[in-house]
């Protein structure tokens, strides 16, 4: 009896100590977020002196009304929805067709094809050569450097694969049946069934053209084509942004500063994903377990 207490006492024990170290692992990594969005709402010569932590020492939201009222940014948040939206249906359906037909055993040299991507996902030609590729098929500064080169991803065609797999061949063999060729089975038989996966894929690759810097950074020169999170990343990276608070309609913003703008700006860029994942979780839970199990 007493080994038992003493067992069940070290349980309990081990058992509180987890859910400690998951508080301050929690702690640790939304109070970053709660920092600047505290800061951000914060008047912003008065937060320069610092010494906000919890709670807005003197309330404002000027900062904002000086992000939305500049061009620059409201652009750049304009290319940022449009190339989401265009590029997420686009690599959906691309990578989807791509699928199904890897999905086909009568598909001639298939294990070829599945060695050949799978060795794309672990080694590439390298930033370089690949500049030089988007240079000499002409995508520099052009929005369709967001699209094309993102319409396919091997990694999201395993897991279409994955869930085409499942479906029985029933359905298929029913439709051939009654005369539909191979595009109007994929697209009025296999898409309408494949909504979960569609899902995943579209929250997967939204996620990606929302945060994705990387690309304007490179490619892009032009000023109204870049992204906001490009947009976002040169502002941080430059050691002022005065310019930026005074491109705010004439700088008539007295109580804004540079760095309540950037904070503000970084709230702004990346509150929509904030937002939505909640929501949209299970689709990330549901992409990772297709395929996972079998029987």
């Amino acid at each position: 009896m007493l080994s038992l207490k003493r067992r069940t006492f070290k349980e309990a024990a081990f058992d509180q100590f987890n859910n400690l170290l998951m508080l301050a692992i929690c702690f640790a990594t939304l109070y970053p977020i709660w920092y600047v969005f505290v800061n951000s709402f914060n008047e912003g010569q008065d937060a320069m002196r610092g010494g906000i932590y919890w709670w807005p020492r003197m309330f404002s939201v000027d900062s904002y009304l000086a992000v939305f009222a500049n061009d620059g940014i409201m652009l750049a948040m304009g290319v940022t929805v449009a190339k989401t939206l265009i590029g997420t249906v686009i690599h959906v359906l691309f990578t989807a067709m791509v699928a199904y037909a890897f999905s086909r055993r009568e598909l001639i040299g298939r294990s070829v094809y599945m060695i050949i991507g799978t060795v794309t996902m672990f080694f590439s030609g390298g930033l370089i050569p690949y500049y030089l590729l988007i240079r000499d098929i002409g995508m520099l500064d052009s929005f369709w450097v967001y699209i094309i080169p993102a319409m396919f991803s091997f990694f999201d065609l395993i897991i279409f694969l994955s869930f085409f797999r499942e479906i029985p061949d029933a359905l298929e063999e029913a439709a051939k049946i009654d005369g539909a060729n191979d595009f109007k089975i994929f697209y009025q038989i296999i898409l309408p069934v494949s909504m979960p996966v569609i899902a995943t894929i579209a929250l997967f690759h939204g996620v990606y053209q929302w945060n994705d810097y990387f690309t304007g950074m490179i490619f892009i020169n032009k000023s109204d084509l870049q992204p906001i999170q490009t947009y976002l990343y040169r502002v941080v990276a430059q050691s002022s942004s005065n310019q930026m608070v005074a491109a705010t309609s004439g700088n008539v913003f007295k109580t804004v500063s540079s760095q309540s703008v950037k904070l503000a700006t970084m709230v702004v860029t990346t509150m929509p994903i904030v937002i939505a994942y909640p929501f949209l979780q299970k689709y990330f839970v549901k992409g990772f377990m297709i395929g996972s199990i079998k029987g």
